[in-house]
């Protein structure tokens, strides 16, 4: 039986916030299934998204990054699109894309809230691990129905 592969695409922005996600992903799917792939930010993740999943080669791609609002309409404009371009890569190839990005209003550099936000993004992970095993019996079903 093979196994699934999985690709997971992380933006390098607040790393060491976004790399907490792959780590909740990985306690549910082994890292050896795993993929990894950095992009400079989260714009480029729907172009990469798209790209991964039209090789046919994996089950599921997730994207991971963290959108901060910066005071100006660069954070609205960005998870927007972010969001979308997702969306339609998971539509246009028929690959689940999955999304770990998360764009708090109110994020500050600050111990306290890296903490924070750290913790919700390995749940954030195991979340993603576990829509993708379902995407993937889903799948399953379909086909052999």
């Amino acid at each position: 039986m093979t196994l699934t592969r999985y690709a997971f695409v992380k933006a390098n922005w607040h790393a060491e916030i976004v790399d907490q996600a792959l780590a909740g992903f990985c306690e549910l799917i082994p890292a050896a299934q795993v993929d990894v792939i950095d992009v400079p930010g989260a714009f480029e993740m729907p172009l990469m998204a798209q790209k991964l999943a039209g090789t046919g080669a994996y089950g599921a791609v997730i994207c991971a990054a963290l959108v901060v609002d910066g005071g100006i309409y660069r954070h609205d404009f960005v998870a927007s699109a972010v969001v979308d371009g997702l969306m339609q890569a998971g539509l246009t190839t028929g690959v689940p894309v999955l999304s770990v990005s998360l764009t708090p209003h109110h994020f500050q550099e600050t111990a306290h809230h890296i903490g924070i936000f750290k913790a919700h993004f390995v749940e954030k992970g195991r979340e993603a691990a576990r829509a993708a095993l379902m995407l993937e019996n889903l799948e399953s079903a379909v086909k052999a129905a």
